[in-house]
């Protein structure tokens, strides 16, 4: 019987994965949970742009590397857009370039918090980055993965997402009786949202409330929270960003120093915010830098 089990979940891990250019994956199974019943109109919206809003089904739009390429490697790539939508392009940019290092890529399109469509809207995110790390990791051989080699990149509130994911791994939000590992191996951070105060009110404003308490504040200022235990971290930020500024980088940065965990930060003059692979000004090309970096880190 369990034979027989174990050749049916390869089956439809082997199914997802030659499919997996034509559709998304769903990240739960079952029902997703601290889920309120959505409107009748509240659904899913992609604009000119490529972004995306009003999501309800939390999935990974999965980039596999050519046939014969793999390294094993995969990396979650979680978009930007203030918690308030999640920008696509950028993050398309980049699983396509992983691709060709043989990195297999997933964009994870996680629920944007909202008080209508969840019972607790500030642990909504961290729930779906929980579940998609559970989903690669749980389906790694099928997907030839390392489960030892999955790593979390966040652009900008996605930035947030993945630290608060990296530093507070004991807090676990979903159900995982398996006990599966929800910590990433490693994570790469692109202008991110660290500090949770009044400079970035939007950001804050959106997943825990215009009024959040000192405690909460604390909770989810994800520099305060780093440990020895934190994944090593790639960091990247632009000097002249006036979305997210430099300091939030500099703030984990030290923190990771302190807390004596492998890291590199690289600091651009000029970029702005939300840049992809190249910094039109500069056209500095940080992800060879990354590259570089997994690789010397044995990524």
């Amino acid at each position: 019987m369990i034979s027989k089990l174990l050749k049916f979940t390869t089956f439809i891990s082997m199914l997802w994965l030659q499919q997996a250019t034509a559709q998304q994956i769903p990240i739960y199974e079952g029902p997703v949970p601290n889920a309120r019943k959505a409107p009748a109109d509240y659904l899913e919206q992609t604009d000119a742009d490529n972004s995306v809003t009003r999501i309800t089904q939390p999935a990974l739009i999965p980039f596999f590397p050519p046939k014969g390429m793999a390294t094993g490697t995969a990396i979650l790539i979680f978009p930007g857009g203030g918690y308030r939508l999640l920008s696509l392009p950028s993050c398309e940019e980049i699983a396509k370039a992983l691709n060709e290092k043989g990195i297999t890529a997933f964009i994870v399109k996680y629920r944007l918090p909202n008080d209508t469509i969840m019972i607790n809207k500030s642990i909504g995110p961290l729930q779906d980055a929980q579940a998609a790390i559970r989903v690669v990791r749980k389906n790694a051989a099928a997907w030839g993965i390392n489960p030892a080699k999955v790593g979390m990149m966040g652009l900008s509130a996605g930035g947030h997402l993945v630290s608060m994911e990296g530093t507070q791994a004991n807090r676990i939000v979903i159900d995982n009786k398996e006990n599966i590992n929800l910590r990433p191996d490693f994570m790469a951070l692109l202008y991110p949202v660290i500090i949770y105060d009044p400079a970035i009110p939007r950001t804050r404003e959106n997943l825990i409330g215009k009024d959040p308490s000192p405690e909460l504040l604390h909770l989810y200022g994800t520099d305060k929270h780093v440990t020895a235990t934190t994944p090593p971290t790639f960091m990247v930020h632009a000097a002249d960003d006036d979305v997210i500024p430099v300091k939030n980088t500099l703030s984990f940065f030290n923190a990771l120093l302190q807390n004596h965990v492998k890291a590199e930060m690289h600091i651009l003059q000029s970029g702005g915010h939300g840049f992809a692979l190249t910094d039109s000004n500069s056209k500095d090309h940080w992800f060879k830098m990354f590259n570089s970096w997994l690789t010397e880190n044995g990524f």
